[in-house]
């Protein structure tokens, strides 16, 4: 990571995942700004930049195992969902985004894999 732009990490508090990467940074002593995912959602413009990480996998931006994500049907509808209405949904529900949700100047990751995290950050 060479920029100095501030990493922007979407959290939910009650998130086990969450919690064991807000621990991996601050041991590290990586600064981070902590947004909490249900109150504020990333917004479209940083949902576009994530999908560009994920190389275009939209699926990758959803909290699949989420209730909300299962209560809209989101698994038969994504499918057929166009960009912008998944990316607005997303926008519009903290609840459906994949998280931990870590945003930096030139990396995005969603969910926590140590192993990836620390090739980003070259740990």
């Amino acid at each position: 990571m060479q920029s100095t732009a501030p990493v922007i990490l979407y959290t939910y508090a009650n998130c086990d995942t969450c919690r064991r990467a807000v621990k991996w940074l601050r041991a590290r002593g990586l600064a981070f700004i902590e947004k909490p995912i249900r109150d504020i959602p990333p917004s479209l413009a940083e949902l576009r930049t994530m999908l560009r990480h994920q190389d275009g996998h939209m699926r990758k931006l959803f909290n699949t195992a989420g209730r909300d994500y299962r209560a809209l049907g989101l698994g038969e509808k994504l499918a057929v969902m166009t960009e912008s209405a998944a990316l607005a949904l997303l926008a519009a529900n903290g609840n459906l985004v994949k998280r931990p949700f870590l945003l930096g100047p030139d990396f995005g990751l969603v969910g926590f894999d140590p192993t990836r995290w620390a090739q980003v950050f070259g740990d």
